[in-house]
C-alpha cells in the first residue's frame, strides 16, 4: 500500500497531465507543507503517514477559516475557492465522526482513564484525541470533554 505522500504526489501528476489547475495548485501546496515539515527541526527525516495526514488535516482547516473570513469580509469569489480546496483536502482525510460516535468515544476514554472534574481536562483531552485518532476537530473534542466533565 502506497502511502499517504506518494499518493498526493501521484494525484498531483495525474491532475497535472488534465490540466486540472486547481487540483494541481491544492496538492502543490499541501506536499509544500509537508516537505517543510519534513526539515523542520535539527535533522530533515521522512514523516510517518500519521505525521503526513496532521499536516493535511492543519491545510483543510486552514482553507475553512479562510474561507469563513472571506465570506465574512463580502468576498465570495475567493470563499468559493477556499471552499473548494478544502473540499479537495478532504478526499485525504479520515471520514469525520458523528455527534453520537464522539460522545461515545469520549465517554469511552473518560471511563477508561478514570477522569472527572475540571482540574483532569489535560489529562482527559489527551486521552479523547488518542481515541479520536484525527476523525473530529479538536474544538468538538474539547468541547464534548468539557461537557461530561462538567
Amino acid at each position: 500500500m502506497a502511502t499517504l505522500k506518494d499518493r498526493l504526489e501521484t494525484d498531483m501528476r495525474t491532475a497535472m497531465k488534465a490540466r486540472n489547475e486547481l487540483t494541481t495548485s491544492t496538492l502543490k501546496m499541501v506536499l509544500t507543507a509537508v516537505k517543510s515539515a519534513e526539515v523542520a527541526g535539527k535533522q530533515a527525516r521522512e514523516l510517518s503517514d500519521d505525521e503526513v495526514l496532521a499536516v493535511v488535516t492543519k491545510e483543510a482547516k486552514k482553507r475553512r477559516e479562510s474561507a469563513v473570513a472571506f465570506a465574512d469580509a463580502g468576498r465570495t469569489e475567493l470563499a468559493a475557492k477556499e471552499r473548494a480546496e478544502e473540499e479537495i483536502l478532504e478526499a485525504y482525510l479520515p471520514a469525520q465522526l458523528s455527534d453520537a460516535e464522539l460522545t461515545e468515544l469520549v465517554a469511552g476514554a473518560l471511563a477508561a482513564g478514570g477522569f472527572e472534574g475540571p482540574k483532569a481536562l489535560g489529562m482527559a483531552m489527551k486521552a479523547a484525541q488518542a481515541a479520536v485518532a484525527g476523525r473530529a476537530e479538536g474544538g468538538r473534542v474539547a468541547a464534548e470533554v468539557r461537557k461530561q466533565l462538567g
